[in-house]
């Protein structure tokens, strides 16, 4: 059985000391690193690139801005947001940064369990009680093209707009490429586009 490394990141002890002691008697995960803030997250990600990171939204540094961060650090990993925010804009940020999933801290250790296993294996997971507010934001198109993306994958795509390629992208923004590559299948995904070609007029059509 493949054991996926978890890292479990959260401001409240008591809180992330239940978690971690939860995931630690499931056989199939191993807890890698627990850290408190977002120092704590990106540092896990460089020393022990855990296949699952559970972060948290309201910590110190703020739990979205470093998603950026730790993909930038560990592209492989995928982040589930574990947090008591219901806001709709809270979760699509997260999704918009890269998070793969996004679950309230009132789930049970099982559905936990369950939603670490549908992330490491490269699904997406939306807790139930948040997965309709998801659809409801969608299908109002609240979000422009532009809205959709992270600043940094804003960045990237002016670039890919002028006809630069990932390797001289990375140069220009100090990425490096495999990072852009990660960063292109991101942007991609959420333009609902196969290509970069198509990408890049649908981005200077919108600007």
């Amino acid at each position: 059985m493949t054991s996926i490394k978890v890292g479990v990141v959260d401001d409240h002890p008591l809180f992330r000391e239940g978690v971690t002691r939860s995931l630690s008697e499931v056989s199939d995960f191993v807890v890698v690193g627990e850290g408190a803030n977002t120092s704590d997250a990106a540092m896990i990600a460089a020393d022990a690139h855990p296949d699952v990171l559970l972060l948290d939204v309201s910590m110190p540094g703020d739990g979205l801005s470093v998603i950026d961060e730790i993909l930038s650090i560990s592209p492989d990993t995928k982040i589930l947001m574990l947090t008591a925010s219901e806001e709709v804009d809270t979760l699509v940020e997260a999704l918009q940064r890269g998070a793969k999933g996004y679950i309230l801290k009132g789930v049970g250790s099982r559905g936990l369990a369950d939603a670490i296993r549908t992330v490491f294996k490269g699904a997406r997971y939306v807790s139930p009680a948040m997965s309709a507010k998801v659809m409801e934001y969608s299908l109002s198109g609240q979000a422009s093209d532009r809205d959709a993306l992270t600043p940094r994958e804003r960045e990237v795509m002016d670039l890919v707009a002028q006809g630069l390629s990932n390797k001289h992208i990375g140069l220009r923004l100090d990425l490096q490429e495999k990072t852009v590559k990660h960063h292109m299948t991101q942007i991609l995904t959420k333009l609902g586009v196969t290509n970069r070609t198509e990408a890049a007029l649908r981005w200077r059509e919108k600007r």
